[in-house]
This record gives structure tokens, C-alpha cells and sequence, in this order.
């Protein structure tokens, strides 16, 4: 007891405010009551802000913990700050409560659709440890239970507030702490009890998938670069989905100068797979019956972009018609990519040799929109001053839900 500053409890706008009132009177503990339902991640960030002690605890309010559980965690955290600690969460039995020990041999993992698993240590893992007791590197925590330096933890940007009620956060921590500098593990010596439920005793606002796909979808487009196109592949229900703006986020990244999550793969995670089958697909780029199409005329060097009839729908296929949508989301065709030379609205798409890692080569498939991935603007077609109808140049504009000119049908296949 000596160990612990206070104990501060969280009741998010829970139905019984005597709750708060009831806890308060054991030693040490203060309580908290949100005003409004905040879910998981911002009820953390604000208990987390009033705390006093220089060295933060997170536990679910339905955990129970062991004999000397804390010493062998804070011993981790003073001795390299940016360690961020996880005990070995045992198993509560819904029904009975009996305690029951989990493997100490375990650490967390997690597939392209993130979602979280327990793993194994592989033998060769097993054998380089000769000592049990030695923390295990993880590359993911559970989420609900570890031990952070505070000022490491503010440093770090704390959660991303932006996520709702639950899900997905342990990703975005465990993310943000690799790359940025930090490291996670496992300490076998601290074992703390912790009640698996069923379901879920609270509501979600917007439903359970809804918003578990809003908060992975918001990790994979901050930290996980190009690789975000497996968890698309993995998840397309996420495909076109809002997940709110990522702006901050992406420049706490950026501010913090972490690591790609290539990086991330090779060091912390090579266990992780990257999948064996192109994600490469061709096909054409429609907009009702007109497709965009390549056409090189006399004395130009590159070809220029335009919409015209589809070939299709006249039983022909025009090469000319065909796009390759790449891993890297680049849409090519041979050696050539859909690029804009500048970033304001109406500019013109043209073609320009394919680059590795250009951005404003690269486009994202939301919906029925095609964005650029630089500009955030939206695939578009304008008519070419004051001809017809028909006669309409590819430009980028500002995405505009509305905009029938912006709406396209990718229609691809696998790409061998």
C-alpha cells in the first residue's frame, strides 16, 4: 500500500452516481464522474491528467490484483522510463470467481484485421530465455492493464481522444510506444486476475463493429503507412467508413519522428506475415458509361487523360482502358502513374513515371470517391472550356458528397 499514491476511479455517467460516493470512503481512493458518456479512452486521458504521482497504473475497474503484483512493474519503469509494462493477466471466472492462472509463456499478437490473440512463445524465443522470471517482449498489450512513466506517457501524446467508448486503443498505444522510442513487455513476476465477459454491459452509441472499425481504421491510417492496404483487404467493411480527423495525429507523429511501420514489422513483429497474394488489381475506371482513358496524339510526350465511352460496353477491351491499382496504391498503366503536378483544386491529372513512395502518385478508394492521397481532394472531371458535354479533362477538386462528377466505379480483378 505504501507504493500507491491514490487509487482514482472513473464512473463514466454510470446509472448509480452513489457508486462514486460509496468508493470514496476506502483508503486512498477518489472518484470521478464524467458529466456525459466519454467510453474507455477519454475517461483514461482524464483520470490520467488529475493523477498525482509520477508513475501511471491503468487497470479495468473488473480486475482483482495478486500478492506483490507492483514492485516487480514500477521496478521495470525506474529503470528505463520509456518501458511500458504489462503484468500476466490471469483468469476470473465470470461465474464463480475462482482465480485461475493463465501461461506465463504468452504475449500478444494480432492478425491485418486487428484483431488481438494471444500467441505462444515460439521454442527459439523459449530458449533464449534462461531465467522465467524475464520480462517478454510484446508487440501488442492487451490494452486495459499496464504501468507507464507519466511524463512518458503525456510525451507521447497519452490516447487518441478521438476513438469512441472501446477498441482498438491498445493498437494505437502499443504502435505509438514501439515506434516512437519506447519498448512493451510482459513481467512474469506480476500477475493481476481480470473478469473475460461475454459481452459488453454497456451500450455502443453507433454499434459495437461500427465503432471498433472507426478506431482500428484511425490507427491504421496514422501509423501503419502502405501496410494499412492488408488490413483493408482483411476488413473491407472498413472500406469508405468515416473515422474522423487524423490531422493532430498525425503530427504528434511526426513531431515525435517515430519510426515507419516498416520498421516496426522487420524488428518488433517479423512473425507477422505479410500476405502472399498480390493485392494488385487491374481493371477499368468508370463513371456511368464513360471510362478514363490514356491517348498519346502526335509530337506529345506523355499521354494525355480522358473520359470517353467505355470499350467494354462495345464487347472490346482498350488497353488503353485498363489500370493497374497497386500495393502501393499507385493507379499505372506500364510504367506510368496517374500524378498531379500541383495541389490545388482543378488541377489535372496527367500521367508521369511511377515513383516509389510519391505521394501525390498515390489514391485511396473511399466509397464511391477516388481521393488523392496528397491534397485530400477527390477525383473530378471538367468540361474542357466551352465545348460539349462529352469533351471532359481528369482534374482533382475538393470532395463534395453530392458532386456526380466525382462519382467512380473501380472495376478490378486480381492482377497477376
Amino acid at each position: 500500500m505504501h507504493l500507491i499514491h491514490e487509487i482514482i476511479l472513473v464512473d463514466d455517467y454510470s446509472d448509480n452516481s452513489d457508486d462514486c460516493r460509496l468508493l470514496c470512503k476506502l483508503p486512498k481512493v477518489k472518484c470521478l464522474r464524467n458529466d456525459q458518456r466519454e467510453g474507455l479512452i477519454r475517461s483514461r486521458v482524464r483520470g490520467a491528467e488529475l493523477a498525482k504521482a509520477g508513475v501511471l497504473t491503468f487497470l479495468d475497474s473488473h480486475c482483482e490484483v495478486n500478492k506483490d503484483w507492483l514492485p516487480p512493474l514500477l521496478k521495470r519503469v525506474k529503470e528505463d522510463p520509456t518501458r511500458v509494462v504489462s503484468p500476466v493477466i490471469d483468469i476470473i471466472s465470470l461465474d464463480t470467481f475462482a482465480y485461475i492462472a493463465a501461461s506465463s509463456d504468452l504475449r500478444g499478437g494480432f492478425d491485418w484485421s486487428l484483431h488481438f490473440k494471444w500467441e505462444q512463445l515460439s521454442s527459439e524465443q523459449k530458449a533464449k530465455r534462461l531465467d522465467p522470471t524475464e520480462p517478454i517482449k510484446t508487440p501488442v498489450i492487451a490494452g486495459g492493464l499496464f504501468v507507464i512513466d507519466k511524463s512518458w506517457f503525456n510525451h507521447l501524446g497519452k490516447y487518441d481522444t478521438a476513438m469512441d467508448i472501446w477498441g482498438g486503443e491498445n493498437f494505437e498505444i502499443s504502435f505509438r510506444v514501439w515506434m516512437c522510442g519506447g519498448s512493451l513487455e510482459i513481467i512474469p513476476c506480476s500477475r493481476v486476475g481480470h473478469v473475460f465477459r461475454k459481452k459488453h454491459p454497456y451500450v455502443f452509441p453507433e454499434g459495437n463493429a461500427n465503432t471498433y472499425i472507426k478506431n482500428t481504421k484511425r490507427t491504421a491510417e496514422v501509423w501503419m503507412d502502405e501496410y494499412k492496404n492488408h488490413y483493408y483487404a482483411a476488413r473491407p467493411a472498413a472500406q469508405g467508413r468515416p473515422y474522423g480527423d487524423i490531422q493532430k495525429r498525425l503530427s504528434l507523429r511526426k513531431s515525435l519522428k517515430c519510426r515507419p511501420f516498416k520498421w516496426y514489422l522487420e524488428n518488433v513483429y517479423p512473425e507477422l506475415q505479410i500476405p502472399v497474394e498480390s493485392l494488385s488489381k487491374s481493371g477499368i475506371i468508370r463513371q456511368r458509361q464513360r471510362c478514363i482513358e490514356s491517348q498519346k496524339t502526335g509530337g506529345q510526350d506523355a499521354p494525355t487523360l480522358n473520359l470517353v465511352p467505355c470499350s467494354s460496353l462495345k464487347g472490346v477491351s482498350e488497353k488503353s482502358q485498363e489500370w493497374i491499382y497497386t500495393q502501393v496504391q499507385q493507379i499505372s498503366q506500364q510504367d506510368l502513374c496517374l500524378s498531379v503536378h500541383t495541389l490545388f483544386p482543378g488541377t489535372q491529372v496527367v500521367l508521369l513515371p511511377c515513383k516509389d513512395g510519391d505521394g501525390r502518385q498515390r489514391w485511396s478508394k473511399v466509397g464511391s470517391h477516388i481521393e488523392h492521397m496528397a491534397s485530400h481532394f477527390c477525383l473530378d472531371t471538367e468540361i474542357i472550356g466551352d465545348t460539349d458535354e462529352n469533351n471532359r479533362e481528369v482534374v482533382i477538386n475538393p470532395c463534395e458528397t453530392t458532386a456526380i462528377s466525382q462519382r467512380w466505379e473501380m472495376v478490378l480483378h486480381d492482377f497477376h
